[in-house]
C-alpha cells in the first residue's frame, strides 16, 4: 500500500480511537492516554517539515473537535511537531542527520527515551494550557506525569503491534 495512504489511514484510526474510546477512560479521575501522539512521534522522516507541521496542527484541531477542547491539542501537537527534529537529533544523532533512522529497527533505549520525551513535552503543554494557572503547578505536573506514563505504555504497545510486526 502507498505510504501516504497508509499514513492517512493510521491517522484516521488514531483520531477515531482517541475520540470514541480513549477520551472516556479517566483512570484515577484525571489520567487519560492520548494515543494520537503516536502519529506525530512516528511520522516518516523524509517529508517536508512545513507540510508536517501544518498536518500536525490540523490533526490537533480534529482531536480538539472530538474532545470539545479549545485548541489545546492543536497547540500541543504543533509544539511537538516543531520540536521533533531536535528530539530526533538528540536521541539518534548522526543517524538522524543522514536520514537513516528507521523506527522499526532502532535501539530500544533510544526509542523509549525519544518516545517518553515527546509524550512528556506534549502533555506538559496540553495540561499547562488546560489548567493555565501557575498556582496550580502541582496539579499540572501530577496530570502530566500520570498521563505521560499511561500514554507511554499504550503507545509502546501500539508501536510493538504496528511497527515491529512489519519486521
Amino acid at each position: 500500500m502507498n505510504k501516504f495512504v497508509s499514513n492517512i489511514i493510521t491517522a484516521l484510526i488514531l483520531i477515531f480511537a482517541q475520540g470514541l474510546f480513549f477520551n472516556n477512560i479517566n483512570f484515577l479521575g484525571s489520567i487519560n492516554p492520548f494515543v494520537y501522539v503516536f502519529f506525530i512521534a512516528y511520522f516518516p522522516l523524509k517529508n517536508n517539515r512545513t507540510f508536517f507541521i501544518f498536518c500536525a496542527f490540523i490533526y490537533g484541531l480534529i482531536i480538539d473537535i472530538f474532545s470539545d477542547t479549545h485548541a489545546i491539542h492543536a497547540a500541543a501537537t504543533l509544539v511537538i511537531s516543531f520540536l521533533r527534529p531536535n528530539l530526533l537529533k538528540l536521541f539518534f544523532g548522526i543517524a538522524y542527520e543522514h536520514q537513516v533512522v528507521k523506527f522499526d529497527s532502532i535501539d530500544l533505549k533510544q526509542n523509549l527515551l525519544y518516545l517518553f520525551s515527546i509524550i512528556f513535552v506534549h502533555h506538559l503543554i496540553l495540561f499547562g494550557l488546560e489548567i493555565f494557572n501557575i498556582s496550580k503547578i502541582s496539579l499540572i505536573l501530577k496530570n502530566t506525569f500520570g498521563s505521560t506514563i499511561f500514554t507511554f505504555v499504550v503507545i509502546y504497545i501500539l508501536f510493538e503491534l504496528i511497527l515491529n510486526r512489519k519486521k
